[in-house]
């Protein structure tokens, strides 16, 4: 143990006297590692931030549409493109038939033909809001927490009334910090009560603002009669969330007229799929950001190797000297190793303060994105820059320890 230290600090002393040589020849290795924790930070506070939202719906919230909701890889079929888009009476057949759900929304979405969406409340406007048409089952089943007033009745929806629900940046854009409910509100040229301010979203995605503008549903429908797109979203039984899954899908495949030997026309998704789905996107970033990384600690590898080359050159003479007096080839090797992995591993630790000034800067300008030092992150940084010190250092390390002695004695 004490032959380790005295040749740690030999190392350290030798790296010393030529700081800028030693600190230019770890800079990959610097810029590799600190990308990896960096880029390891932010996808671990974008996966809890993104995984929140998800789960956010409900353990026991089913989300119907006709093809996949959330995250997915590629893009739509054809066979996607073309299905049909769930109805309100598909809604009702759930609602009539399923013993197995507590709730049931028609969620109505806004036709997607280029038209830009905006509110406006005397000399104040919010462009490109998230509109829908819904009913009092969304609220109850927990889609939507009120700040102020209240949510929409089924009544109001049954006789079209000119009622809305706002979210909370739509207010704050709105009105500011006037009182909003009672006022009237002008959306896409039609007059509409505040009746509702919700709550920003407890886990909502980073940097993302709340702009819904929720309708009755029929008066939504009302508003833009091409509207054709639904989405259901379903609450299920406390412990009946899988016999859910396959009574919905057993009454959708009947309502929906498909064939015993065709796969379903519509999609069911769970917030634990979606986050299955997410996962297996972010787990393919990770990949790719630790390869490019990789790129910086193998030029950083290179320079070590070169250095280590230059250094055993420019001591040949020392080198001659130690085994004159005794020294083994195992002893050049373990010297001329230990400043290599000395060198690196000083890097790796270099470039983990950078990584984790990264996460710092990134937590600050974007307090929605709760980065944080993944453990694997900082581990994995060190302990790759450590083993690039020694996979690089073992060609200079056996050059020096194959020096003949004599030779080396000679050397100018």
């Amino acid at each position: 143990m004490r032959a380790l230290l005295s040749v740690i600090q030999l190392a350290l002393a030798t790296l010393w006297e030529n700081k800028l040589r030693s600190f230019l020849t770890v800079l990959g290795v610097i810029i590799g590692t600190g990308t990896i924790i960096g880029v390891g930070s932010i996808l671990t506070g974008f996966d809890g931030a993104v995984t929140g939202v998800l789960r956010s719906f409900g353990t026991d919230t089913l989300i119907v549409f006709k093809f996949q909701v959330g995250p997915r890889f590629g893009d739509l079929t054809a066979e996607e493109r073309q299905r049909k888009p769930l109805s309100y009476e598909n809604a009702m057949a759930l609602k009539d038939r399923a013993t197995t759900l507590e709730r049931i929304s028609p969620y109505l979405m806004a036709p997607w033909n280029g038209q830009i969406n905006k509110v406006r409340y005397k000399g104040n406007d919010m462009l490109q809001v998230q509109m829908g048409g819904t009913d009092e089952s969304y609220a109850l089943g927990g889609q939507a927490e009120m700040q102020t007033g209240r949510f929409f009745t089924d009544a109001e929806s049954y006789h079209r009334s000119p009622v809305v629900v706002i979210g909370e940046d739509v207010y704050k854009a709105l009105f500011s910090t006037e009182e909003a409910i009672g006022k009237n509100i002008d959306v896409n040229g039609h007059q509409f009560t505040v009746v509702g301010v919700m709550k920003r979203p407890s886990n909502s995605f980073p940097g993302s603002q709340d702009k819904r503008v929720l309708l009755p549903y029929f008066t939504m429908k009302k508003l833009f009669p091409s509207a054709k797109e639904n989405m259901l979203i379903l609450v299920a039984k406390q412990g009946q969330f899988l016999a859910a899954q396959d009574e919905v899908r057993a009454i959708l495949r009947q309502e929906r007229r498909v064939p015993l030997s065709k796969p379903d026309n519509f999609s069911i998704s769970t917030s634990e799929q979606m986050v299955e789905d997410f996962r297996k996107i972010t787990s393919l970033t990770a990949i790719v950001m630790v390869v490019l990384s990789s790129i910086g600690l193998l030029v950083g590898g290179i320079g070590v190797m070169n250095i280590m080359l230059v250094s055993v050159t420019e001591r040949t003479r020392e080198i001659g000297t130690r085994k004159a007096i005794g020294a083994r080839r195992r002893d050049i090797v373990m010297q001329f190793l230990t400043e290599a992995v000395v060198l690196t591993g000083l890097g790796g630790i270099a470039g983990m303060t950078v990584g984790w000034t990264i996460s710092m800067i990134v937590r600050i300008l974007m307090p929605d994105l709760p980065t944080v030092v993944p453990a694997w992150a900082a581990i994995l940084g060190v302990a790759v820059s450590v083993g690039v010190g020694l996979f690089f250092g073992i060609w200079p390390a056996n050059k020096a320890a194959r020096l003949d002695p004599v030779d080396a004695l000679r050397y100018e």
